[in-house]
């Protein structure tokens, strides 16, 4: 039996140590506003904060989770500065077709948290996730207006 805090809530989950956070969030928690991507840590669609960190939870084993705080995108706009981010990505107009987008918001959140006035190459640096839209400059437009409104 593993304890996990997701969005501040204390979740008793049994199942093996080594599943993938991911599929706990989804399919033991309900929680499906984290998407699957691509299994292997690339593409970012799974992204969360741990401790504050973006994380790819597909490849993140539960049980390394466990004791530390989860923050998913059902949560994120109760996150100062994610709140900022989610406005700014609404103004920025920065989805199409929206799948890649939680992660996305995920790994900004955790960069302005970081570092709140970023450069357009730290910017480069840190969001790594994959959009098959190609939102990239309209995502660093929106990093752009969260930035300027912390």
């Amino acid at each position: 039996m593993l304890e996990l805090n997701v969005n501040g809530t204390v979740h008793r989950i049994e199942v093996e140590g080594d599943t993938p956070l991911l599929w706990v969030l989804r399919e033991q928690i309900g929680l499906t506003g984290t998407k699957y991507g691509c299994g292997i840590a690339q593409c970012g669609a799974c992204t969360v904060l741990v401790d504050g960190e973006a994380t790819r939870s597909c490849s993140l084993p539960v049980e390394a989770a466990a004791g530390r705080a989860i923050t998913t995108i059902e949560a994120i706009e109760a996150h100062p500065v994610g709140a900022r981010v989610v406005a700014a990505w609404v103004e920025a107009q920065a989805p199409q077709c929206g799948y890649c987008q939680s992660g996305q918001v995920m790994a900004a959140t955790a960069l302005l948290a970081a570092t709140p006035k970023p450069t357009p190459a730290d910017i480069e640096a840190a969001m790594t996730n994959i959009c098959r839209c190609g939102t990239y400059n309209a995502v660093s437009r929106a990093i752009g207006i969260a930035a300027e409104r912390a």
